[in-house]
């Protein structure tokens, strides 16, 4: 790859760290959905508290919580740092982690350290990372393969992101036929398969048509939490580009209305339920509305770049805030709360 071609991916990269973290890139018109949703309170719950257990199992390993710290960054030196800070937290308290896209690294070898974070992270369910669409653009089961061994991933995810390559300047909108392309990677891959929206929303229809190609799961990253629309309209230096983020910047399915779709189309994947997911309570509601766990990006970003310390105390926070919710509706299992009921008013 020229040293141009390098540049603008790096620069990309940085670009969209600078955005999440300095910019308005949220949505506020439409929200994830977790406020219209309400848990009974049980004030004789009948459990010890100090007796819940919050593990889950994911990809044949122990979690401590159903959380991930969901797919984020990679590709530059700040972009490493950020990685193995995020590593570190999903060591020590046990919870799942996803790389940003590593498509820079198979252009640019010599960037692959930026993603490497076994050597602090040896326990975790690791998930590699690629655009889906790259697999209509150059890409193919030996890239797939070689962005999982590079980091000794347990998984990989692939991202569909159509709203965000059309906002992106020259960015990849050819989506016809993929899925019987992510379908082949499933056959041929010796590793799960799995399918995250970036902040807009799975469908029902899209929930089954992946399920039918055999994916093992998906992230729903509904709308309500990051806009990528947003984003790329920060960095864009077309107007019409920039124009195009900013007025379908709202556009998505919400992430509680995603997680019920997908659950009742897809039957049986694993269902991560990122887009918005900003407190324990909201991971709670995530698995009575049906998902496994719940993924989370943009406020583990904001805390890992004040330092590690920080995004320890965010995470421990969420652990306290779901094992209390979990406390007042009587829930002691991952599983009891999944039978909990979580009302729509």
């Amino acid at each position: 790859m020229s040293f141009a071609r390098a540049y603008e991916n790096i620069q990309r990269k940085a670009d969209h760290v600078y955005a999440a973290l300095h910019e308005d890139v949220e949505f506020h018109k439409l929200s994830a959905g977790f406020e219209k949703y309400s848990f009974g309170h049980e004030a004789l719950p009948e459990i010890d508290r100090n007796d819940i257990d919050m593990s889950i199992t994911l990809l044949g390993k122990h979690l401590s919580m159903p959380l991930m710290i969901s797919p984020i960054t990679g590709g530059t030196p700040e972009a490493a740092k950020f990685n193995r800070i995020f590593a570190e937290a999903a060591q020590r308290y046990g919870l799942a982690m996803g790389v940003g896209s590593q498509r820079v690294a198979l252009e640019y070898p010599e960037l692959d350290w930026t993603f490497k974070v076994r050597d602090v992270a040896p326990d975790i369910p690791l998930f590699a990372n690629l655009g889906a669409v790259q697999l209509n653009n150059g890409c193919n089961i030996d890239s797939c393969l070689k962005i999982v061994e590079m980091i000794d991933a347990d998984a990989l995810m692939l991202h569909i992101n159509p709203l965000q390559e059309c906002v992106q300047t020259n960015g990849n909108v050819n989506f016809r036929l993929l899925s019987a392309k992510i379908g082949e990677v499933c056959d041929l891959l010796d590793v799960p398969v799995f399918v995250k929206e970036v902040g807009h929303g799975i469908s029902a229809r899209t929930a089954s048509l992946l399920a039918d190609v055999g994916v093992a799961g998906v992230d729903v990253a509904g709308a309500g939490g990051t806009s990528w629309a947003k984003v790329e309209s920060k960095r864009s230096v077309d107007s019409i580009s920039a124009g195009l983020g900013e007025s379908l910047g709202e556009w998505g399915i919400p992430t509680t209305d995603s997680i019920v779709a997908a659950r009742k189309a897809a039957g049986n994947l694993t269902i991560i339920a990122g887009g918005g997911v900003r407190s324990g309570q909201d991971i709670a509601k995530s698995i009575a509305l049906g998902a496994d766990m719940a993924g989370m990006a943009l406020p583990f970003l904001r805390c890992a770049a004040i330092s590690a310390e920080a995004l320890f105390e965010k995470i421990e926070g969420l652990r306290e805030e779901l094992a209390t919710v979990m406390f007042c509706t009587g829930c002691k299992t991952i599983e009891d709360l999944k039978q909990a009921a979580c009302f729509c008013f």
